[in-house]
């Protein structure tokens, strides 16, 4: 190094007087052999003296600038749990951490050292805790860990405070470059290569952006995680312990490196999907390929669009024609559901003026029992009556006097009578053909003694009111045929089981005809007001449509609680029930209960008799 030539010193060159140059060879000793070794190792050509000036310089330039950080809790801190402690925080580096120095660092332990050397806080009359319990341990640990390059790498890997967070879509979907700038930036500190390339803008080249995303692909971190090994190699008592400690750290060090390598996987993943550019040069290298084959798209799209056009005339035609005639035939039904309704309510209005005629004239009799017989009447008409009928004789009702009134309705129902004996005959004419059918089909019972129509749905509901199990079943089922048959024949258990196993082997067909014959009789049988059942109030009662629909099993329930809700002694006892059943009627309730009635004798008087001849 030249050195500066002082005021007033003259230069001169001498051009003629200098001897040729020599190589000579000079072996350095003592200090400036350890210079010449430490510009080698450097790489600079500086004397030793300028370097150590140099940083020397730097040093106190550094020991100026260099400000730390106090930490509250360092007081609290328990030196056994040294490991969990952030080292930076303890030497007052918080602020700088993995971007401090090693002269930084020394100079903080110098400073912390002079502050809370125990020696220093004993001078000043603080309580020390004797042993390794103080806390100046801690400060100890902290300047171990980052003057060692090793132990310092391993910690900055497991930085506390460095933000791991990885952004999702719904933050990156809006402000891409803001949301994920950051993110890449704080992460390239792990890179074990320089010159990480930075995200970028909207306006990268897709050469730069093709770049970013290689380097991030096949990015190489150099973070590890030794520092979180829960077992100590060096406290192993022997060589083999020491193999499965290290063994054991080995396995979660590669865990948690693998869930490292996930975590920027899974970064780089996401910022290439939502990266507007990728975006950018898809949707351009799309609308390429798109204009290469638009020709032909469009060409066949027309051609397509020309069978379309055709089709949905077809179909459109088909629709509209289709609408018409639902329309047509809506409208045919709703004049015809309209005439229904009218019709309807005319009927249940002449049913109500005949009823309440009737009732005025309290039924044209003069004792409870004609005027109960004469409701049984009306109501008959009711349901027998057509329209034009009931006009007919409530006009008649209404122009007359009671005797007139009173022979018009008997009259009437004289009518009725016959045509329900006409329908009575044909009915059992069918039943004739129906049981021909069947005893040609094998019906026979015991006895060479025929089954007739009546039987048939009779044994049908015996075996339902008698399932498997009952008590001397088949006995009982033939004691309640004999009980309620009307053909005279007496049944044998042996009859009735030879009967069953016939009707098993029917077609369904026959068992469905059979079925249907039984239910029909029922309806007709009960078509009529039935009789009033024990313990109804007397009077006069009056009746409403009937429910034809089978009784459900919560219906059966409510109906069973208000029979004992209401006693025979409440008035007016059966609109009472009739309320606490939905659906049903009086007249519903009464019916229902005569038939439990019915149903239950009959059972308990087969039973009974069965009984008697087996004690017997």
């Amino acid at each position: 190094m030249l050195i500066e030539a002082l005021e007033g010193d003259v230069t001169v060159v001498y051009c003629n007087a200098i001897a040729a140059s020599v190589q000579i060879e000079v072996e350095p000793v003592g200090r400036w052999f350890e210079a010449f070794l430490k510009r080698r190792n450097r790489n600079v050509s500086a004397s030793f003296q300028e370097l150590e000036e140099e940083e020397e310089l730097s040093e106190e330039s550094e020991d100026e600038e260099l400000q730390l950080e106090d930490f509250p809790l360092l007081r609290t801190l328990d030196p056994k749990d040294w490991k969990n402690q952030d080292h930076y925080a303890v030497l007052g580096l918080a602020h700088m951490r993995y971007k401090a120095t090693q002269k930084q660092i020394k100079a903080a332990h110098k400073a912390m050292v002079l502050k809370h050397h125990p020696d220093k806080r004993k001078a000043a009359g603080e309580l020390i805790v004797e042993g390794d319990g103080d806390y100046f341990t801690c400060i100890t640990k902290a300047i171990e860990i980052l003057s060692d390059p090793v132990k310092r790498r391993a910690f900055d890997s497991v930085d506390p405070t460095f933000d791991n967070a990885v952004p999702s879509k719904g933050e990156g979907k809006e402000n891409f470059f803001e949301a994920y700038a950051p993110v890449f930036e704080r992460n390239a500190r792990w890179s074990s290569k320089k010159h990480v390339p930075r995200l970028g803008t909207m306006d990268s080249s897709f050469e730069d952006v093709d770049h970013f995303y290689s380097v991030w692909y096949n990015f190489d971190s150099w973070r590890e995680f030794s520092y979180l090994d829960e077992e100590e190699k060096d406290k192993a008592e022997c060589r083999d312990e020491r193999r499965w400690i290290e063994k054991q750290n080995r396995a979660a060090r590669a865990t948690r490196k693998k869930e490292e390598m996930n975590r920027l996987r899974t970064l780089v993943d996401t910022a290439y999907s939502l990266d507007p550019r990728i975006k950018k040069f898809k949707d351009d290298e799309k609308a390429r390929k798109e204009n290469e084959k638009k020709a032909k798209a469009d060409a066949k799209r027309k051609e397509q669009e020309e069978k379309e056009r055709a089709r949905q005339a077809e179909l459109d035609a088909a629709r509209l024609a289709k609408e018409k005639e639902e329309e047509e035939a809506k409208l045919v039904a709703q004049q015809a559901k309209k005439e229904k309704e009218i019709q309807k309510k005319a009927i249940k209005k002449e049913r109500q003026k005949l009823r309440t005629t009737c009732k005025n004239w309290n039924y044209f009799g003069d004792n409870e029992s004609d005027s109960v017989k004469m409701m049984e009447d009306v109501e008959k008409l009711c349901d027998r009556l057509e329209l034009v009928s009931l006009q007919s004789l409530n006009e008649g009702l209404a122009l007359g006097s009671k005797e007139e009134g009173k022979v018009a309705v008997e009259k009437q129902v004289q009518e009725v009578n016959a045509q329900l004996q006409k329908e009575k005959d044909a009915e059992v004419q069918a039943r004739q053909a129906v049981r021909t059918t069947v005893q040609a089909s094998g019906g026979g019972g015991g006895g060479g003694k025929g089954w007739n129509e009546e039987e048939l749905p009779l044994l049908i509901k015996a075996v339902n009111l008698f399932p498997a199990g009952t008590n001397a079943r088949w006995e009982v089922i033939a004691n309640y045929m004999n009980l309620h048959s009307t053909s005279g024949i007496k049944r044998t258990a042996k009859d009735v089981i030879n009967k069953a196993k016939n009707l098993q082997k029917l077609e369904p067909g026959q068992k469905d005809e059979i079925n249907k014959k039984a239910f029909e009789k029922f309806n007709k049988e009960h078509a009529a007001v039935p009789q009033t059942v024990d313990n109804a109030p007397t009077g006069f009662i009056p009746m409403t449509e009937t429910n034809t629909a089978s009784w459900t099993t919560e219906e059966q329930k409510l109906l069973e609680q208000a029979l004992k809700t209401y006693p025979v002694s409440t008035p007016e006892r059966w609109e009472k029930i009739a309320a606490a059943v939905p659906g049903r009627t009086k007249k519903d309730c009464m019916k229902r209960y005569k038939e439990l009635v019915e149903m239950v004798k009959a059972k308990k008087a087969a039973q009974e008799q069965v009984g008697s001849k087996s004690r017997k």
